[in-house]
């Protein structure tokens, strides 16, 4: 990847990135936006008592639909491996679907299948975070995330059905909250990469 000269909007390659024609940075408030509804969704979900099952469902399926606009979003900018991002993004939005369908039974199936959904969504936070390490200094978070997850997958493996809904819960709430404060620490990054242009 090409390094900036802020002073002068330039690459190490001697191209004028204003001169480009589309400045992807300009849209940094985009990622500041979806990180604050990410959060105001870790803190609904954190603060349910009782909440309904279908309500549950319908977040999960919320959240996986904006992960996988998201993931779209990245593919189109992307300058390599854009189809990575673009299948990661089907994924996430083939399951945001299945939860509208029927949330009730998305949940009882998410609570069954908890192991899996860690490991899938564990594995894909490592493959991120070694793809963005070149131009995310916190590209180690995202890295030590998808560990964390993967080790509760084998954890949570074993569990009766009641933890794991339990578990999903606070999976889906914490979730939410690191992907919103990842999204707007990047805001602030690309904040600042595109004053610097």
């Amino acid at each position: 990847m090409a390094s900036t000269t802020p002073e002068y909007g330039m690459t190490a390659e001697g191209v004028d990135v204003r001169e480009a024609g589309f400045d992807p940075t300009g849209f940094w408030w985009l990622y500041l936006a979806v990180g604050m509804a990410w959060i105001a969704a870790s803190l609904v979900i954190l603060q349910f008592d009782q909440a309904s099952v279908k309500t549950i469902g319908i977040i999960v399926g919320i959240m996986f639909i904006g992960a996988g606009v998201q993931q779209f979003v990245l593919a189109a900018i992307a300058d390599s491996l854009r189809w990575l991002w673009a299948i990661f993004g089907a994924l996430f939005f083939i399951a945001g679907i299945i939860c509208f369908a029927n949330p009730e039974d998305t949940f009882r199936g998410l609570a069954d299948i908890l192991g899996f959904l860690f490991m899938t969504v564990g594995v894909w936070w490592a493959i991120r975070a070694f793809l963005m390490k070149a131009v995310d200094p916190l590209w180690w978070v995202g890295l030590a995330g998808g560990i964390i997850l993967m080790i509760m997958a084998f954890w949570t493996a074993g569990q009766f059905f009641f933890e794991k809904a339990y578990t999903l819960l606070i999976f889906a709430g914490i979730w939410a909250l690191m992907q919103g404060i990842t999204d707007i620490v990047r805001a602030f990054q690309v904040r600042a990469i595109h004053k610097a242009l």
